[in-house]
């Protein structure tokens, strides 16, 4: 009689491939300087969710037109609110749309104040090789103070909008930290070294944390 053949395992499903390396953080902080370099050197798309996320926001009904006439009908801090679901879903997207590349997400990309659109990111930035949290210093207020001084060196502003400190509430928020697989500490050193260090790993894609 013949032998029955040897069963053969299902495979695995393979995980989806999201991109090489994110970068989060403050306003500020580097992200877009740093991964355009990274990428360069990496030879991988760079993405700049600030740049890209437009068309994701259109969507779910958003662009930034419409924020700005929710910014002067409610203030700043309530159109922010208002658009956290538009930012969630860009995040989704781009992670979806750009495997392989260097994607920086704009600070607010990365802060909710609903649990709901924190726990979606997080689960879209899981398919990520490394998701790295750029800070200029380890003290909070120095942090502060060199991304206060760099916002209204290239950006005319100081974050600050109806009595509300958005500077300081990207820093402070923990969301960020936790997302992170790696936390780097630029200090004074060149974009150039950071990003040698950000290309490092990405190579590398072990987890770690500090300077």
């Amino acid at each position: 009689m013949p032998s029955e053949p040897a069963a053969v395992p299902a495979a695995a499903p393979s995980r989806p491939r999201g991109p090489l390396l994110v970068l989060v953080g403050p306003a500020a902080c580097g992200k877009s300087t740093v991964g355009a370099a990274a990428a360069d050197a990496l030879g991988v798309p760079f993405v700049d969710a600030d740049e890209a996320g437009e068309r994701y926001y259109r969507e779910v009904g958003w662009d930034l037109d419409r924020l700005r006439e929710r910014i002067a009908a409610v203030g700043r801090a309530a159109a922010e609110r208002e658009w956290e679901p538009a930012r969630a879903h860009a995040v989704g997207r781009l992670v979806a749309d750009h495997p392989g590349a260097v994607l920086a997400l704009g600070a607010g990309h990365t802060s909710y104040g609903d649990p709901a659109h924190r726990s979606a990111v997080a689960a879209a930035l899981a398919r990520a090789g490394s998701v790295v949290l750029l800070l200029p210093a380890a003290v909070r207020d120095e942090a502060l103070r060199v991304l206060r001084a760099r916002s209204l060196a290239t950006k005319g502003t100081d974050w600050v909008r109806d009595g509300h400190d958005f500077l300081a509430g990207w820093l402070d928020d923990p969301a960020p930290r936790a997302l992170a697989t790696h936390v780097l500490v630029t200090g004074e050193e060149p974009p150039a070294r950071t990003a040698d260090r950000v290309r490092a790993i990405a190579r590398a894609g072990a987890p770690s944390s500090g300077r």
